[in-house]
């Protein structure tokens, strides 16, 4: 897009895309984290009597990975607190990446 713009017309459609992304990022984050909620406790289960499944142990990791990742993004979009300790984007992009890996492992246990 750059290539194809003038600097004065990419300036103005990035703005656009940023406004956009302001409005809606927010609304979408508050519905991912309490969808998440919810079906964490249709899809964990019952615990046996021999404990957690490998399953529930996988979804458990997700869940506290999943819940760090949005109650941060809500701080940070909605309160405007910035993370104390992990400033960067370079965690919560290797954890999404984490659970991308544990959707994976889960298929296969």
């Amino acid at each position: 897009m750059q290539k194809t713009l003038s600097k004065e017309k990419y300036a103005e459609v990035r703005s656009y895309f940023k406004q956009f992304t302001r409005i809606l990022v927010p609304k979408a984050l508050i519905i991912a984290v309490i969808s998440g909620i919810l079906l964490f406790q249709n899809a964990f289960g019952d615990i046996s009597e021999n404990g957690f499944s490998n399953f529930q142990i996988l979804l458990s990791i997700k869940a506290i990975l999943g819940l760090w990742l949005g109650i941060r993004g809500i701080f940070q979009v909605f309160f405007g607190i910035e993370p104390f300790i992990f400033k960067s984007h370079r965690l919560p992009f290797l954890l999404v990446i984490c659970i991308v890996f544990l959707s994976q492992g889960m298929y296969y246990v």
